[in-house]
């Protein structure tokens, strides 16, 4: 099966619609799939549930589905950085599940491996709580949580090969290996395509399997807060 493909436009050809729901690996600014997110914007669908641990910043990342209101819903566990997101939301534009960081990373994991739902401490007497199942084990409260099964996932990685073995590189192989297995297709974007075998197979993070389609890019690195010493 050929999963190489040309630009994020072909590889995301035939898989947007309106209302679907969207998984993004990435932590802060780092690893996130912005090519993808980038075509996504331009192929003007709406109505959109995105599952991410960060809604991006107001001109970058996910932030631009934001401004251009293609977002219905975010799951996310952090948004800080967003005034768009912190507006829509309080205007009552936007919906919000707030997931706890561990909870949402977890979720993804679980959907990916065929889990429905499990159970955890994190959140009880909370409002993350309410309307969730409650169940004791050894004299402890916990509270079910449902693992996500997205449309399509849209990953970034450092290093991947024609088969679609990927590796991340350090801070960007948080969430992207646990989105890359919850979408029913998932895309990757990665800095660079290298020759299928040259991979250490010890050194994968996300098996090929996972991985349908592929595209290879240039990336903008930046810093959500740019924070300098003193001379």
């Amino acid at each position: 099966m050929q999963k190489v493909f040309n630009s994020a436009e072909e590889a995301l050809d035939g898989l947007l619609s309106d209302g679907m729901f969207i998984a993004a690996g990435g932590f802060g600014l780092c690893g996130i799939p912005e090519l993808l997110i980038a075509a996504i914007r331009e192929a003007g669908v709406k109505d959109l549930t995105v599952a991410s641990n960060n809604a991006g910043v107001d001109d970058f990342g996910l932030g631009l589905l934001l401004q251009t209101r293609q977002v219905k819903k975010m799951i996310s566990s952090y948004v800080g950085e967003n005034d768009t997101f912190m507006q829509q939301y309080l205007s009552g534009e936007l919906e919000l599940e707030f997931n706890p960081q561990g909870t949402l990373a977890e979720r993804m994991r679980a959907g990916g491996a065929g889990i429905p739902g499990f159970y955890t401490k994190t959140g009880v007497g909370t409002v993350i709580a309410e309307g969730k199942d409650h169940k004791d084990f050894d004299g402890q409260t916990y509270i079910l949580e449902r693992g996500i099964v997205a449309d399509i996932s849209i990953v970034k990685a450092w290093k991947g090969d024609a088969q679609g073995n990927l590796i991340y590189r350090k801070t960007a192989r948080n969430f992207n290996p646990n989105a890359a297995t919850c979408g029913k297709v998932c895309i990757a974007e990665v800095e660079e395509i290298v020759p299928v075998g040259s991979l250490d197979p010890d050194m994968i993070h996300t098996p090929g399997i996972f991985v349908n389609r592929l595209i290879v890019g240039q990336h903008e690195k930046r810093i959500e807060q740019k924070t300098v010493r003193a001379a």
